[in-house]
């Protein structure tokens, strides 16, 4: 196809999701109005801070599973990835195999040991044995800056996705997308708290699940279930030959390239124990055992997913092509709507109701993403830094749910203009700068504090503001954002770090400086602490 034809077909997909407007904003409106729904619902039944921060902790492990899943299978892993794939052929699938073999640390190091030491957040768990104030004002600015660079992600995302379908080509169209997802994620929180936002989560697994089994299988019908005929179609009509199908058509070009893949993995792996969003889902069920079976859950759901991404992102580089995908978005990020298009036909009624429902749910999939964000950034600075760092411990249960709402609107306002900046980069890509600022940051600490009995508070503030500063700052200063033609800042230049992702750099830098701390510092940690937190996050006893 030449690039004339490409431009011609991204077009014509336009405007057949034009002529029927109607129809994809008329299910754009049932799948907000039915989640709101939701949410009013369940913000009825929160009555305390245990019902807004951890849903009153009854949620069953099939359950909590669900809204893991649902948490976790975000913009990035619908649109990035299939994007990713379908541009970069098997350097693509890479992501697929990263974000899921991340729940292995999640589930042997972190889920049960957390939900047994903590309450509400990451923060509860290390002041249990160290300084309560300044613990806790690390733990809440690390989970704020780690949940908005994801929420960037989602925002992008959600900017390209309405943006396709409601044909809006003006920047302040897009930023206005971005701005009303920024408010119903806001409404959400403040309204329904953990309980609606789990149900929305539960309710956006199984409508994303649905949907993609359904595009799988329509993929799949067009090679009569041959996947060797589909990866070689994909190969054929990449433009790439074989190496499509081979390692190195991104990450291998150069030197450098192969240190980003390297950096990339590490990320991806070790980033996803470290997530707030996905921590505090430890905290609805009511023990460790349920903590443990909800995290078996997810991964069995992930995983489907994941393996289905294959069906996606091939199937849209076999029947779209390469040029098609980037004229509709340079990153990619199109790849499923426009798929669901094409397997359903383009020029007909049915890959228009097709188009609409899979957009439909993509952006449900945004706005349960972006309401576990907020909650997880907003829980963490009304119970850690408001109620026990400004308040001193003496703030009431009602003070401390008025600050989360009000830093939930502060969070939103952040977001939104951030997300405006990120709304041309592809969203797979920004996910893994968040799981490179949580591995960094989040993950050392966590990991000293559960299993190492020499652990300080000066160990740990070295740990997550040395992890994060590096992080950021090394993101600060890469080709995400100046001196690429795809940067947040396209014309101005003032990249000097290499990478895309700081994780190489940044997570051992987190250990390191978690070690550091520790053996520099004059503190003597309190042993018997150390001892009643490990009985504690092995056992239960005493957890909340």
């Amino acid at each position: 196809m030449s690039p004339a034809q490409s431009v011609f077909a991204a077009e014509l997909a336009a405007n057949e999701a034009s002529e029927h407007r109607p129809l994809i904003i008329t299910l754009f409106a049932v799948f907000v109005a039915a989640t709101l729904f939701i949410t009013v619902w369940a913000g009825r039944q929160t009555k305390d801070a245990a019902d807004f921060y951890a849903g009153g902790r009854s949620f069953s492990a099939f359950q909590n599973g669900l809204a893991v899943s649902g948490d976790y299978m975000s913009a990035a892993s619908f649109l990035g990835i299939a994007g990713a794939i379908a541009l970069f052929g098997y350097d693509g699938f890479l992501y697929s195999i990263g974000f899921l073999v991340a729940w292995l640390v999640a589930l042997l190091l972190v889920a049960e040991p957390l939900r047994n030491s903590g309450r509400y957040t990451m923060g509860d768990v290390l002041a249990y044995r160290m300084r309560q104030r300044p613990v806790r004002t690390a733990a809440g600015t690390s989970t704020i800056v780690v949940s908005i660079f994801y929420l960037l992600a989602q925002m992008a995302g959600a900017g390209i996705l309405v943006s396709l379908l409601l044909g809006i080509t003006s920047d302040a169209g897009k930023i206005l997308i971005v701005a009303l997802v920024g408010v119903l994620m806001i409404v959400y929180v403040t309204i329904g708290g953990m309980k609606g936002t789990t149900w929305v989560q539960m309710v956006k697994a199984v409508l994303l699940i649905g949907g993609t089994i359904l595009i799988t299988f329509l993929v799949l019908l067009k090679f009569d279930f041959n996947i060797s005929d589909l990866l070689g179609k994909a190969a054929e009509n990449s433009g790439a030959g074989s190496s499509f199908l081979e390692p190195g058509l991104k990450y291998g070009a150069t030197g450098t390239s192969k240190l980003d893949f390297i950096s990339l993995g590490i990320a991806l792996v070790l980033g996803t124990a470290g997530l707030p969003h996905i921590l505090i889902r430890f905290y609805t069920v009511p023990n460790a055992k349920a903590a443990r079976k909800s995290v078996n859950w997810a991964i069995g759901i992930i995983g489907a997913f994941y393996l289905m991404t294959i069906a996606l992102g091939f199937g849209a580089a076999a029947l779209i092509g390469k040029d098609e995908i980037i004229a509709s978005n340079p990153s990619g990020n199109t790849a499923a709507p426009l798929l669901a298009l094409h397997v359903g036909g383009v020029d007909s009624a049915w890959g228009a109701i097709l188009l609409a429902t899979i957009s439909a749910v993509a952006f449900a999939t945004i706005l349960a993403v972006v309401a576990g964000l907020t909650l997880a950034s907003s829980s963490s600075f009304a119970h850690d830094i408001y109620a026990n760092v400004i308040r001193k411990g003496q703030a009431t249960e009602k003070e401390e749910m008025r600050a989360a709402r009000w830093a939930t609107v502060f969070i939103g306002i952040v977001s939104i203009a951030l997300g405006a900046l990120a709304r041309d980069l592809n969203v797979a890509g920004l996910v893994a700068l968040a799981f490179a600022v949580a591995a960094s940051a989040n993950l050392p600490t966590i990991l000293y504090s559960l299993f190492w009995k020499r652990f300080t508070t000066q160990g740990a503030l070295w740990s997550i503001y040395g992890g994060l500063i590096v992080a950021v700052g090394l993101v600060l200063f890469s080709p995400v954002v100046s001196g690429d033609p795809k940067a947040m800042f396209p014309d101005v230049d003032f990249a000097w770090f290499p990478l895309q992702n700081p994780g190489l750099i940044s997570i051992p830098f987190g250990f390191l400086m978690g070690w550091l701390g520790t053996v520099l510092s004059k503190e003597k940690p309190d042993e018997a602490k150390y001892a009643e937190l490990e009985v504690r996050s092995l056992t239960g006893t005493g957890a909340h």
